[in-house]
Order: structure tokens, then sequence, then C-alpha cells
């Protein structure tokens, strides 16, 4: 384990290889599961106000889900989750690009409609934060359905958290980053 500021950092995020590939998983991280992914309450009214922006993008089944089940859910344990079009299908906030599935909010954040690019827990996939108490649990999920990814970062030798930069500076910042960049240096001595 890794301890930076309020944060215990799983070493699989360091020592594993990840690059997502799209053209062999066709976004199945959106549409498997039986549940949404995670949101932050934060998050829950930048969905809300932006939806016009994004609406536009939605299946017809995600509006649907939408205005069945609101922007949100609620689950079991009292977390948010995103809206699921079925038990047996997708986000609520996924489009189709052929036959990738990819999410919405990015999409209007891409073509510059709006600042926010997509809930935190998507943009951080395949890590996974859990809330212990005072501290974020920050954990690598193994899903056999990134496989590809997995064989991707190995040929390329792309670590997790060098593949997810980005989102990891926009949840805990530039400092925290290069916190991680440094045990990782001292892993390696």
């Amino acid at each position: 384990m890794i301890i930076i500021e309020n944060t215990l950092v799983s070493e699989n995020i360091v020592d594993k290889k990840f690059v997502c590939d799209l053209s062999k998983c066709k976004g199945e991280c959106c549409v498997a599961g039986d549940a949404g992914a995670p949101l932050e309450e934060s998050e829950l009214p930048i969905l809300e106000e932006l939806y016009p922006y994004y609406k536009e993008y939605l299946t017809p089944e995600g509006i649907k889900a939408i205005k069945k089940h609101g922007f949100f859910v609620v689950d079991d344990d009292k977390e948010f989750l995103t809206p699921m079009v079925s038990k047996e299908k997708y986000c609520a906030y996924v489009y189709y690009d052929g036959d990738i599935a990819k999410c919405a909010i990015e999409k209007a954040f891409f073509e510059g409609k709006i600042k926010f690019r997509k809930p935190i827990s998507c943009h951080l996939y395949p890590v996974r934060i859990t809330q212990l108490r005072d501290v974020d649990a920050v954990n690598y999920h193994q899903w056999d359905i990134c496989k590809c990814a997995c064989e991707l970062g190995e040929k390329k030798n792309v670590p997790v958290f060098r593949f997810l930069e980005e989102p990891l500076k926009r949840k805990y910042g530039e400092e925290w980053y290069r916190a991680l960049e440094a045990a990782e240096n001292l892993r390696k001595l």
C-alpha cells in the first residue's frame, strides 16, 4: 500500500499495466454489470443542469430511463449511481459510435458544449475509490472484460496510473500525482 495524503493507494496501480482498447472491448465497462457507475454527491446537480447539452447524444432508451429514474439512483448501500436502461442493458448516459459504447456527457464535453467531462468514477476506471472514514482507498478493479486493455498496457508498458494521469490529477491534484510518481521511482530502486 502506498500512502499519499489522505489516500491509501494499491500497489497494483503502479505495478499493473493498462491501456483501453475500445476497438476490442467496445466500451463494455459502460454496458456490463447490474448497476450503474458510482457518482459523487457533488456531481448530481451537474448531471441535471447539463442535460440539455448532452441529451441529443443519448439513445432513446437512455432518455426514457432518465425520465423514469432521474439523473441518478440510490442503491441499497445509499450510494449514488448512474441510472441504467435496464438491469441487463447499459448506462443511461451511453451513446453508440458504431458498435462502441461511449459517454454522451463526454461527447458534449469534447464538442465544447460543457466543461464537465464525465463522472469522475467513469473517468478513473479501472480505478475505483472507496471512502474509509477519513481516507480514500484507491484500488485497481480487475475485470475480465478489460483483458484486452491489460494486454495492450503490457505491450506498451503503461502502468495503470500513467494511463489515468489526467483523471487522477482531476481527482487529487498535481502534487498528489507527483507523489505517486515518486513512489513508483522508489519502488524501482
